[in-house]
């Protein structure tokens, strides 16, 4: 039965990477509303080095603390976000399939 789970995420995972690095200005799709949602449920953790990176950056040393408490609460909200997401990706809902957190990805911290 695990190893059953392990093929079933692997293959939704393949099936989402395109759609995870489509970064147009475009409509948004329900594919990439369901990238969207299994990028945050997977890789949700990748905001606590995003946001220190990203304090550090705007307040100095001061930042890492900071980033760190911020990426603690936002590894938290993009996890249960991306559950969201990957839940209604058939639904339009924000409207045309808006992202709900800036950035849309967790890695987009890193460009």
């Amino acid at each position: 039965m695990k190893k059953l789970r392990i093929y079933i995420l692997a293959a939704f995972t393949v099936l989402a990477l395109p759609n995870a690095y489509a970064h147009t200005t475009t409509a948004h799709t329900s594919a990439q509303k369901f990238g969207r949602g299994l990028a945050g449920m997977t890789c949700g953790f990748l905001e606590i080095p995003g946001n220190i990176v990203k304090e550090t950056k705007a307040k100095g040393a001061i930042g890492f603390p900071i980033g760190l408490a911020t990426g603690l609460g936002m590894t938290v909200t993009r996890e249960l976000v991306g559950v969201y997401e990957f839940l209604s990706a058939p639904f339009p809902v924000p409207a045309g399939f808006q992202p709900i957190l800036a950035p849309e990805y967790p890695w987009d911290y890193f460009e």
